[in-house]
Parts: structure tokens; C-alpha cells; sequence
């Protein structure tokens, strides 16, 4: 089973939803990493879980990858 989770972006207030599985978000809330339970997200979503910034405002405030 799926969650929607909305995350407000704490620099320009978007709104981001992220479509994760339950049982994998309940595995990071409980301490696993984060690539290790929720791996079907994208490296932008768990980011955006983690800290809450969405990933334009990543690329402003931070720059771009460099990989």
C-alpha cells in the first residue's frame, strides 16, 4: 500500500507530493536509512523527505551535481 506524503519546501513554500509505500516509510521513521527503505524514490524525493527542500530550490541554494 501507498501514502502520499506532502512536503512543504521551508525556502518557497511549493508544495511537493511524494508517493511512497507504507511499510518503507514506516521502515525510515524507525531509524533504517533512507536509500536502503525507500529505494523506488528518486535520489530528488528522499531529499526532499529529508530535509524539505524541494529540488529547485536544492539547485539554487546548493548548485548543481556534479556527478
Amino acid at each position: 500500500m501507498n501514502a502520499t506524503i506532502c512536503v512543504e519546501c521551508p525556502s518557497c513554500n511549493n508544495l511537493s507530493e511524494i508517493i511512497a509505500p507504507v511499510d518503507g516509510f514506516a521502515r525510515w521513521q524507525g531509524g533504517e536509512f533512507i536509500q536502503d527503505a525507500l529505494p523506488e524514490l528518486s535520489a530528488d524525493e528522499r531529499e526532499t523527505l529529508i530535509s524539505g527542500i524541494c529540488p529547485d530550490c536544492w539547485v539554487e541554494i546548493f548548485g548543481e551535481d556534479d556527478e
